[in-house]
């Protein structure tokens, strides 16, 4: 595999915090180039290198206060080598984060007058959000999305400019500390975004949220500052866990694609790159040994759809994960490129990589490349979510038929925990057996299907309660009316080019 000084800048590198040790022989080479960093003033170097290596990026486009970043505490347990193995996630400051620059690949470039119209909304809501993001296609184009008539009944300018007429609905999460507390004082100020729950009180709808599904509670066909909303209300804890365990994977594979964050915490910045870390490797064990960029992004996106009930039922497009991928390219380049770029074991190897311009094309689709060496990637089977690395290991345990007893005395040496070690965990004799095992991409798959199915199914359901009879019956006829849509733009197409290539086959031509 060959590698030279990678055109991804070093102020890249550190926006991810370092995740495994640069060794002189590798450098810091992530693709075949003989190119420094690029001297274009291209958007994404602005953004990346001027901005979000500021404090200006890190504490007012990046969602926090206007004041400037505090020094970074040489006191703080959160460490540049080593945050991913040992997280504090008792954090309240940026300050306390490995480095300034840390997790600002999350935050996407979006145009201003649209961004600062969806913070406008926040602001119509008196109960304290302490983390917010909007997401789905209302921020981000998807390619293969459709137009229809505005359903905002006088949306701002900026957000009517930015959906080209679509008019579609935004979705939103919002971040709390304490979902009752939340629900009572939104209750006062919004009775009438609520069901019927409602009226049962906040006790009742916080139960609601936390006890069933995955933690959210959804309020959808909202209309604020004339746009046309749903949110989703979370308690901090729930949503960090989700994005560090993988109990439910229901927020998680959301932050697995590109959203627009309008309002930070620390502690869920450190989750999220935690996420976005475990994402890749995911994908990683997915893949062969060379696959393209698209295939990859492609992959991660997937993750958060596989067991989903909505996939399975005619009430989602088909085509969407790829719709996202194809018309995200630029953001799904930044939120992994300075991971992948500090992954010791996958590469871009791409001739391409010398241009200076490739990371600000949306159409190029590099090809890449993966180390299979069963020890790296045993490595990379360790440091999987714990509740979700569990399922995958008993999975294992039937598979190769492991006494039970056996098994149990394996994972309990396994558990760096009990042992008293405070170390990057280590693949040992089991996860290199899973490794190289041929039905890996088959038990990680069902894997994810088996976290994601029983959460989604009950929010789902739940969402019933939450918004309403008739608000369901509404959403669940727009979804149809998209996927019965998406079915005749697909044949058409096909009729039109039954030999047309996708991004990813096409690009194996490079290889």
């Amino acid at each position: 595999m060959l590698r030279a000084h990678s055109v991804i800048p070093r102020a890249i590198w550190r926006s991810a915090a370092r995740i495994e040790p640069f060794s002189s022989q590798v450098s810091s080479a992530r693709c075949i180039s003989n190119h420094s960093r690029p001297t274009s003033d291209a958007p994404f170097y602005q953004s990346t290198l001027s901005g979000c290596s500021t404090s200006h990026l890190l504490h007012n486009d990046c969602g926090g206060s206007a004041r400037p970043a505090a020094p970074f505490s040489t006191s703080s347990t959160l460490r540049e080598a080593d945050w991913d193995q040992n997280p504090n996630l008792a954090i309240s400051n940026f300050s306390e984060l490995p480095s300034k620059d840390f997790g600002v690949n999350q935050h996407m470039i979006i145009n201003q007058e649209f961004k600062e119209a969806l913070r406008q909304i926040l602001w119509q809501f008196r109960a304290p959000i302490r983390y917010a993001f909007a997401y789905g296609s209302g921020v981000f184009p998807q390619s293969g999305s459709g137009t229809a008539g505005s359903t905002h009944p006088a949306a701002p300018a900026a957000i009517q400019k930015m959906q080209k007429g679509s008019g579609k609905m935004i979705d939103f999460i919002f971040g709390v500390s304490y979902s009752q507390h939340w629900h009572d004082l939104n209750l006062n100020q919004h009775r009438d975004h609520y069901s019927g729950l409602g009226s049962m009180g906040s006790y009742v709808v916080s139960q609601v949220q936390d006890k069933f599904g995955a933690g959210v509670y959804f309020n959808t066909h909202i209309t604020v500052n004339g746009t046309l909303i749903k949110y989703g209300v979370v308690n901090l804890d729930t949503l960090c866990t989700d994005l560090t365990q993988w109990n439910t994977l229901y927020l998680a594979g959301r932050l697995h694609k590109p959203v627009k964050i309008l309002r930070d915490h620390p502690k869920v910045r450190l989750a999220n790159q935690m996420n976005l870390l475990s994402a890749l490797r995911v994908a990683l064990l997915l893949l062969p040994e060379r696959f393209s960029e698209f295939e990859l992004y492609n992959t991660i996106a997937g993750i958060s759809y596989m067991g989903d009930l909505r996939m399975v039922l005619p009430t989602e497009d088909p085509s969407k994960v790829r719709n996202i991928v194809s018309g995200q390219m630029a953001h799904f380049r930044r939120l992994y490129a300075p991971l992948i770029a500090n992954l010791p074991n996958v590469s871009f190897s791409d001739p391409r990589c010398g241009q200076n311009d490739w990371i600000d094309d949306p159409d190029s689709v590099l090809a890449m490349v993966q180390d299979m060496d069963p020890v790296k990637r045993g490595n990379m089977v360790r440091r999987l979510p714990e509740a979700f690395r569990q399922k995958l290991y008993f999975q294992y345990q039937a598979r190769f038929a492991i006494p039970r007893v056996e098994f149990n005395k394996m994972m309990e040496e396994n558990d760096d925990a009990k042992q008293g070690i405070v170390r990057r965990p280590q693949g040992g004799p089991f996860e290199r057996r899973i490794a190289e095992n041929d039905h890996l991409k088959t038990e990680v798959s069902s894997s994810i299907s088996k976290t994601i199915r029983w959460p989604s199914t009950v929010q789902s359901i739940k969402g019933t309660f939450t918004a309403g009879i008739g608000k369901s019956l509404v959403y669940v006829k727009e979804k149809r009316d998209k996927h019965r849509k998406a079915q005749a733009q697909q044949a058409q197409s096909s009729e039109k080019a039954p030999k047309s290539e996708s991004p990813a086959k096409s690009e194996k031509k490079h290889d």
